[in-house]
């Protein structure tokens, strides 16, 4: 394990070696022509076309602390969801590592926050460069770890890039202010410091954008941090940290400790509790949220908290039906439904609800295509385990069971275990699980609803508020709902909202803070008044 050490100067950080681990296993059957959809470099397993192993370049299996890569005490697997196949043994990392992660970013963190915003903006751009560069490798290892169709998983690697590149300008950008001093004989200066050592925690669905989201900020602002990844997901963070290595960003400003479920709350109190930690970034469920915020205020850290959503997708009688199918495709079924912005809800006015059910039917059964990833032509890949499918069978029989009616799919699908046909429902209540719950996977129900206060009663009855959507062309009801729905981010007649550019975060049970965009560097600095008196 690497040993801390506080360096004198920016350019006197000496060039770590980094060991590289041992490469990850072989295919499971003997090398043959690579099958039709398949990316070079990618084999068949007996199990089905998915991965057994991963692109050689970026592949690594050990903790990154220090800049150094370190193994654990132990190992745990990571699978393809869309198989089963064993991907990789990754290092389990505990308390022990965590405390030698936390132990390198804060001793890295002196000579870190004095390097200029200027100069961490140049290794944020490197880093973006090399992002750029190894695209496809790095879409591969989302695809085959997440199972997200192959094109979904390229569009999230430039997504995540592009966060670097945001943030590589941004860092320049951390400006303070002078106010009027009351007093003739003082000046009144307010200075923008790093927060200090952030400990930040990602979650599986979008392992890339999260990261590069969180720690882009946070490097710009001249903060090191320590990386936990979701557990079902660490191949993508320990890939980026092999180029945010080969960037040039110095030991011990980005630290990645991979841990199994097992080590997962044995982890995270740890990163919670400790005083060498300033601040918690996290992205997850509400309840797991919960329980960080409560260790977190021991001492008082700050934090963001990027948690569940219940996203309502409201079509109004004046909306433009074809539109709003579309809108709603693209909101419901991105990534089989496992995003936190997610339409959870779709809300459909009485005057045009038939006729959307019908189009949003005949849309799903002619573009979504269920398959493993790396198919061409897949749009719905696997869902991330089989707890997953049977939270979706759940809500599915629990709505039936009340009434409801299966317009398309509804159940398991034939691919694997891990598959769950895209699947719309139509006669559904507010009294069902599927409208009380985020579901995370390809179901839509829809609710009829009267009048616009109906609509916007049931859209604001949750307890979170991350996203929210409707399709109106009256412009005084654009207005009044826009300002009326009760979330942090609203799409109107647009079913994807999410860019880096602009602020993404929630409110009510939905989290704390805001990332991406100008406001997504304020979450890793303090604000320092400082008062020059005796200038007379």
């Amino acid at each position: 394990m690497a040993a801390c050490f506080r360096p004198r100067s920016f350019r006197a950080w000496p060039a770590l070696p980094c060991r590289r681990p041992p490469l990850l296993p072989q295919p499971l059957l003997p090398a043959r022509p690579t099958a039709v959809g398949l990316p070079a470099g990618v084999h068949m397993s007996r199990a089905g076309p998915g991965p057994a192993m991963l692109p050689r370049a970026l592949a690594r299996s050990e903790g990154f602390v220090g800049g150094r890569w370190v193994k654990a005490a132990a190992a745990f697997p990571v699978r393809d969801p869309a198989t089963g196949a064993e991907l990789a043994q990754v290092a389990d990392c505990g308390p022990a590592e965590a405390q030698a992660a936390v132990r390198a970013a804060y001793e890295a963190g002196a000579a870190w926050s004095a390097v200029s915003a200027k100069e961490r903006g140049v290794l944020l751009r490197k880093w973006y460069s090399l992002m750029i560069e190894n695209k496809d490798d790095l879409a591969k290892i989302i695809t085959a770890e997440n199972g997200k169709p192959l094109k979904e998983a390229q569009g999230e690697i430039l997504y995540s890039a592009s966060f670097l590149e945001w943030f590589a300008e941004e860092a320049r950008r951390t400006y303070g202010d002078i106010i009027p001093s009351p007093a003739k004989d003082r000046r009144i200066l307010v200075l923008k410091q790093p927060v200090g050592v952030a400990a930040i925690i990602t979650p599986w669905n979008f392992p890339s954008a999260m990261i590069t989201r969180k720690v882009g900020a946070a490097l710009a602002a001249g903060c090191t941090v320590v990386v936990k990844p979701a557990e079902d997901t660490p191949l993508s963070a320990l890939a980026l940290a092999e180029l945010a290595n080969q960037a040039g960003i110095p030991a011990g400003v980005y630290n990645v400790i991979p841990c199994s479920r097992q080590q997962a709350a044995a982890v995270g109190e740890f990163l919670c509790t400790d005083p060498l930690v300033a601040k918690i970034s996290f992205t997850g469920s509400t309840a797991t949220g919960k329980i960080l915020l409560r260790h977190a205020a021991g001492t008082v850290k700050r934090v963001s908290m990027e948690l569940g959503g219940h996203a309502p997708f409201i079509v109004f009688d004046s909306a433009d039906v074809d539109k709003a199918v579309a809108g709603a495709l693209a909101s419901k079924y991105r990534n089989s439904g496992q995003t936190c912005v997610c339409t959870n809800r779709f809300l459909v006015q009485k005057g045009i609800h038939d006729a959307f059910v019908e189009k949003f039917a005949q849309a799903i059964k002619k573009e979504l295509r269920v398959g493993n990833g790396f198919e061409e032509g897949t749009t719905q890949g696997p869902l991330i385990n089989e707890k997953a499918v049977e939270k979706v069978e759940k809500h599915v029989d629990d709505a039936v069971s009340q009434g409801a009616s299966i317009i398309t799919g509804g159940k398991r699908h034939s691919y694997g275990k891990n598959f769950f046909e895209p699947t719309l429902l139509s006669n559904v209540t507010t009294g069902m699980l599927c409208t009380q719950e985020e579901t995370f996977g390809p179901l839509a129900p829809v609710i009829k609803f009267n009048t616009e206060e109906e609509a916007l009663a049931i859209a604001n009855s949750a307890n979170v508020g991350l996203a929210g959507y409707f399709y109106s062309r009256d412009p005084a009801q654009i207005w009044r709902v826009a300002e009326r729905l009760e979330v942090g981010m609203v799409g109107i007649n647009e079913g994807i909202v999410s860019s880096v550019e602009c602020p993404f975060g929630g409110i009510k049970q939905s989290g704390l803070g805001r990332e991406g965009s100008k406001y997504g560097v304020d979450e890793y600095l303090e604000i320092k008044y400082v008062c020059f008196g005796g200038l007379q």
